[in-house]
């Protein structure tokens, strides 16, 4: 019996060996899965940052786009309204009592481009100024000329136009960077 109590010792000895292998094992196995696990999840969280960042970054871009946009249309919008002023201010000018020395400046520069002028021509409202003015050559009355002179020579061929808004579309190029300062400072 002795015998069976031996073998039963080492079979028990033998089990319960094997058995603690098993929960070493299956304790390395599970921690080997639980780091497995916490590198899935720091990889995915990092990546889920990562998204989050770049989705940050591109709606703050997005809206400095945007924001610079806005700035730009109501810069324009503003410009456009000044020089919409401007143009409406050159037409009052015309009403002026100085007008008469514009208009007389107007026409010598006009004339001194064209020296075979042949006819002038300003708009009817003023016609009797030019009139006044400009007494060796031909008045002629024309709607589309509107705050200046056109002088014309070789019969209607050429000619030059001199008017104040005329001036103004040629600087407009020149005064845009200063009113744009005037305009984003006021």
């Amino acid at each position: 019996m002795a015998l069976d109590k031996l073998l039963e010792n080492e079979a028990q000895s033998e089990i319960e060996r094997i058995r603690a292998e098993a929960r070493d094992r299956a304790q390395a196995i599970v921690r080997e899965a639980q780091e497995q696990a916490q590198t899935l999840l720091d990889s995915r969280r990092r990546a889920l940052d990562n998204q989050r960042l770049s989705a940050l970054t591109r709606a703050r871009s997005s809206a400095d786009l945007e924001r610079s946009a806005s700035r730009l249309n109501a810069g324009e919008s503003g410009m456009s309204r000044a020089f919409e002023t401007a143009k409406h201010e050159l037409m009052e000018v015309t009403r002026a009592p100085e007008y008469r020395d514009i208009l007389s400046r107007l026409i010598a520069e006009a004339r001194a481009v064209v020296p075979n002028a042949e006819a002038i021509e300003v708009h009817p409202n003023e016609a009797h100024v030019a009139r006044e003015i400009v007494t060796d050559l031909e008045v002629r009355e024309n709607y589309n000329v509107q705050g200046g002179v056109r002088v014309v020579a070789n019969g209607g061929k050429s000619g030059v136009t001199n008017t104040l808004q005329g001036r103004l579309e040629r600087l407009q190029g020149t005064l845009a960077p200063q009113v744009s300062r005037i305009l984003s400072e006021g």
